[in-house]
Parts: C-alpha cells; sequence; structure tokens
C-alpha cells in the first residue's frame, strides 16, 4: 500500500478577514451593483478568513492577463518551494531521493511547468519524473493523491511528492456582479499544499503515521459539462458555477460515494474521517443530508473553510495536514478524501490509518 510520510500546507503572508475582503470586493464593484446582495453572498459562506496571493489594497477592476500571470508564476513558486521543502523535512527524505514530483493547479499557466521551475532551486535530481496537471480544478488534490497511488503501486519502492499550488484571489473578476463571481469571490483562498507519499517496499514505508491509501475512483456525469470550469479570454480566467451543483452532489455523488464504499465492504458510518473538498456549506450540506451523516462529520472541512477558505486543489491536503496534527485516528481507522472539479467530475481516496 502507498503510505502518506507527510502532508504540510503554506499560505502567503497577507491574511484578511473575510469583512475586509467583503468592503473592498463592494468598492469594487460597477456602479448600479447590489453591494448588499455580495455582502449577504460573503455572509453565507462560512469564511471568517482568507489568505491572498497581494495586499488587499492592489486587487482593482483592471485585470490584464498577462500581468497576473506573471504574478501568479512569481507568488506560487515561493509558496511551492516552502511547501515542498516542509513535507520532504517532516518526512525525513531528502529532495534528491524524490522519484516522482506530480503539480496541480488551475489558477494560472507555467510553462515551464512549475515543478520544472522548482526543480533546481529544491535540489530535485535531473532525471525525476514529473507530471504537471491542469484543468482538474478543485478535484485535481484527491485526483492527485490516487494518481500517487497508482504510480507507486507500480514502483513500489519509489518515493513521490503531490504539490497544489492555487492562487485562486488572482483568477478575481472584479467588476463582474453576476451571480457566479460574487460566490466565487466571496469562497476561495490562496495557499499551497505537499503531500509526500512512498510505496510498500520504500525503506520509510514502516515508519511514517500518515494513512495508508487502499485505493482510489474517478467519475465523470455526463452531460453537465457546462456547470463547472473556466471561461477564459483577454480578461483572464471568469468562474462558471452552476446553481445546480449541490443537486447534483446529492442526486449522484453520494450514489458514487456509498457504490465505492460498498466495494471495499463499507458503508458511510465506517467512516472515520471525512477528508470532503469544502465546495461551500451547500455542497457540505447537501451532500451530509444524501448520506444520513451526523453534523460532525464535515467537521474538518468547515474548519478549514472557516480559516481559509476554499483552496480549491490544496484544500483536501490542509484538510488532511489538520487531521494528522490533531492527532492520527487511532489504528484501523477508515478515511475518505472526496473532491469535485470541472467536468462535472468526483474524484474518491479511501484510506486508512
Amino acid at each position: 500500500m502507498t503510505r502518506v510520510l507527510a502532508v504540510r500546507s503554506v499560505f502567503p503572508p497577507h491574511l484578511h478577514r473575510q469583512s475586509e475582503i467583503t468592503a473592498a470586493l463592494a468598492r469594487l464593484l460597477p456602479p448600479g451593483s447590489d453591494r448588499a446582495l455580495l455582502r449577504r453572498v460573503h455572509a453565507s459562506t462560512g469564511v471568517r478568513s482568507r489568505h491572498l496571493a497581494l495586499p488587499l489594497e492592489r486587487y482593482g477592476p483592471a485585470n490584464d492577463f498577462g500581468a497576473t500571470n506573471a504574478l501568479f508564476v512569481e507568488v506560487a513558486l515561493e509558496l511551492g518551494a516552502r511547501a515542498l521543502e516542509l513535507a520532504l523535512a517532516d518526512g525525513g527524505l531528502p529532495a534528491g531521493e524524490l522519484d516522482l514530483v506530480m503539480s496541480t493547479t488551475v489558477t494560472g499557466l507555467a510553462t515551464p511547468s512549475l515543478e520544472a521551475l522548482l526543480a533546481d532551486r529544491a535540489g530535485l535530481r535531473p532525471d525525476v519524473k514529473r507530471v504537471p496537471l491542469f484543468g482538474l480544478g478543485c478535484a485535481a488534490g484527491a485526483a492527485g493523491v490516487g494518481h500517487v497511488h497508482d504510480y507507486l503501486t507500480g514502483r513500489p519502492g519509489h518515493a513521490a511528492l503531490l504539490l497544489s499550488t492555487e492562487l485562486c484571489s488572482l483568477t478575481l473578476q472584479a467588476a463582474d456582479s453576476s451571480m457566479a463571481n460574487l460566490v466565487a469571490g466571496a469562497l476561495f483562498g490562496d495557499g499551497a499544499g505537499a503531500l509526500l507519499a512512498v510505496g510498500r517496499d520504500h525503506p520509510l514505508h514502516a515508519a511514517g503515521a500518515g494513512p495508508e491509501v487502499v485505493a482510489a475512483r474517478s467519475r465523470l456525469y455526463p452531460g453537465t459539462a457546462h456547470l463547472l470550469g473556466w471561461d477564459i479570454g483577454h480578461w483572464g480566467m471568469r468562474m462558471v458555477l452552476g446553481r445546480e451543483l449541490p443537486d447534483l452532489v446529492r442526486l449522484h455523488v453520494a450514489e458514487e460515494v456509498e457504490t465505492f464504499l460498498a466495494a471495499h465492504d463499507l458503508k458511510p458510518a465506517d467512516v472515520d474521517a471525512w477528508i470532503c473538498h469544502p465546495g461551500g456549506p451547500r455542497i457540505l450540506d447537501a451532500l451530509a443530508e444524501a448520506l444520513g451523516l451526523p453534523e460532525p462529520a464535515f467537521a474538518a472541512s468547515r474548519r478549514s473553510l472557516a480559516a481559509v477558505g476554499n483552496l480549491s486543489s490544496a484544500s483536501v491536503l490542509h484538510i488532511l495536514g489538520g487531521i494528522q496534527t490533531a492527532g492520527p485516528p487511532p489504528p484501523g481507522s477508515v478515511g475518505l478524501m472526496l473532491a469535485f472539479g470541472p467536468g462535472f467530475a468526483s474524484e474518491l481516496v479511501l484510506l486508512r490509518w
């Protein structure tokens, strides 16, 4: 089995209360916009604070894609380097012993990709395998864990690192008063996460206190591609966010979770640790209701959402890291990592401590 050795999250230094961000965005809306609606949306998210890539005063109505993307690369490399270094230090593995680095982001573009730009600085081997992922959106953190597991199952003596770097605030369309943009501006924060894992034959496998990856599953839901993603143009990246998403989660993702667990002789009530991407309170409520879960089931997700907002693909790494830091569950405990993204798609990862 794949063993998770370490999970670390890092954030830019600009931390703001939700009320500060709400006031700043209200000032940027064009004349005639419903500022009261913006304030209601922000107040309904359960977010208390968020880290931003830039000082709050640097966000404005103009959004030059090239200049913004250059900022993305600069800040993402800084955060990514720190997350990678901390995860390796926690796991006790030198950078030169990594065999695979998988990187994921959906909030900026870099070619060479981020893990290639970090290679010399981080001390990676020139022959390290690299897998950059783009376009999986918020689901990419869980998908990345699943793909790392697939790789390590085939190469059980290897070590792999998943790096997720998301600067959601740099996609802000401050003058857009559509509901999708108001929700995005209310939910998303900036941060990076790194997860270090090894295969079953690696010397560090037995020493790890993190969970083992048991299995993973990906699922696309036909006819739903228009409900979630980016509208990309000269203005940058504009959020596409369908109102139907909570209903899709309730009707389809809950069934997917139940069948995935049943394949391993488990039911939702058997899961001890839920590492659920906090797409927003409505998403969490819909999933909990459909699965018949008690209020505390998604407590770790709600804590993450409140403290740092929705980090896109980095959220599940932040949630898992918080569970580990609080004291890992007892041996034999079952965990389920799940996330949703463009496609519309879900990603599930079964964990066991």
